[in-house]
């Protein structure tokens, strides 16, 4: 295959990716295991893991920067460039547009009946690729009690990065002087100190609202922010609402949830707020300043990847980083199907999603089978 193939390949299926993968960064990572894994081959399910592991322990959007991170496997540079602007492409132009019309009207679309219906789908893809994935990740008992920790870790609120670090050094450990789950019980007291780390490198930008300010400001985001989308909540309240006044406490809940309605990268969220606050030029900056740092952290890192899973100690550390990023995706999984299945329309949805992947059918037409069948269910019960 052409280096100019490849990268129209790269630019049209991350296009197609961008546009339907809704349901956060677990979801976004379980469609990409099902399209490169499964069914392209274009890598295998430990190249795979060991990348979803490395990203995990650099600063930015996980799943965006496993996205950079196959184009650049496939491509190199260009590829690298092509595969992380066209999945992010979509998300921006969708918030963009639902921030014209905030803008001029002074509210969002309705999106909830179509997420209505998505959201028992994505569940039934982040189950299946979180059962594949553990399937080659979980090696060893050692690191099954990594994985059963930093679950429950997870499920009684301990911080993301606490709990993914802590896997990954205290399973290394364990690993590399042969004590089964020797590092079980120091995981579950690690306290929530990774908070701080995640959500204390605010300050200050600038002074007046500019591109500038706007721009640094939400080039420092991306550099520093670890975690969850409610981490990057944080980061932007503390800068955006009560250290510069850009916005009110309103206005940044309303540009979250932009975020969320989009498919693609929560970090769209910049391109919603940059619009509220430098129109067109704003939201062009902030998305660039936003998602600028993942390029060059995968850029540095993914040259590194292959030697540092033949260094002894550093094999130990992705196995388990490994264990402990699909427990955290676990986690996410058991979260959303407490707040999904809620009523019989989401478990028929459920059900059907589970029986039509089994049989192959491609995860972004059931995405968007299941959001028009949620609109529907909704038009009738409302009718």
């Amino acid at each position: 295959m052409t280096r100019t193939s490849a990268l129209r390949e790269l630019a049209l299926v991350f296009l197609r990716l961008g546009a339907t993968s809704f349901g956060g960064p677990a979801v976004h990572i379980a469609l990409m295991e099902e399209e490169f894994v499964t069914r392209r081959k274009w890598l295998e399910r430990q190249e795979f893991l060991d990348l979803v592991g490395a990203t995990n322990v650099i600063p930015g959007p996980n799943s965006t920067e496993v996205a950079i991170h196959i184009g650049y496997l496939r491509a190199g540079l260009p590829g690298l460039l092509i595969a992380g602007i066209c999945f992010i492409l979509p998300a921006a132009l969708l918030t963009l547009l639902m921030a014209f019309l905030y803008v001029r009207y002074g509210a969002l679309p309705q999106a909830a009946p179509f997420l209505r219906g998505v959201q028992p789908v994505v569940l039934a893809v982040l189950v299946a690729v979180v059962w594949r994935l553990g399937r080659t990740a979980v090696k060893n008992g050692t690191l099954a009690v990594v994985g059963a920790a930093v679950l429950a870790a997870s499920l009684v609120g301990l911080n993301e990065l606490a709990a993914l670090f802590g896997g990954g050094i205290l399973g290394m450990l364990a690993l590399r002087r042969g004590k089964r789950g020797a590092g079980t019980a120091a995981l579950l007291t690690l306290g929530a100190g990774g908070a701080a780390q995640a959500a204390g490198g605010a300050a200050a930008a600038g002074g007046a609202v500019g591109l500038w300010p706007l721009g640094l400001f939400f080039l420092k985001v991306g550099s520093l922010l670890y975690g969850s989308g409610y981490v990057l909540v944080a980061f932007l309240e503390g800068g955006l609402v009560a250290e510069h006044g850009w916005l009110t406490q309103q206005q940044l809940l309303d540009a979250v949830a932009a975020g969320q309605f989009t498919p693609g990268p929560l970090f769209s969220t910049a391109t919603f707020v940059g619009y509220q606050i430098g129109g067109l030029s704003g939201a062009l900056v902030a998305t660039a300043g936003i998602f600028l740092p993942s390029f060059c952290f995968v850029a540095a890192l993914a040259p590194l990847l292959p030697r540092l899973r033949r260094l002894p100690g550093m094999a130990a550390f992705l196995d388990a980083v490994n264990v402990a990023s699909l427990a955290l995706m676990a986690a996410v999984a058991a979260r959303l199907a407490v707040t999904t299945l809620t009523d019989w329309p989401a478990w028929v949805i459920l059900a059907a999603a589970a029986l039509l992947g089994i049989r192959g059918v491609n995860s972004a037409w059931l995405v968007l089978g299941g959001g028009l069948l949620g609109f529907l269910l909704n038009r009738i019960s409302a009718g």
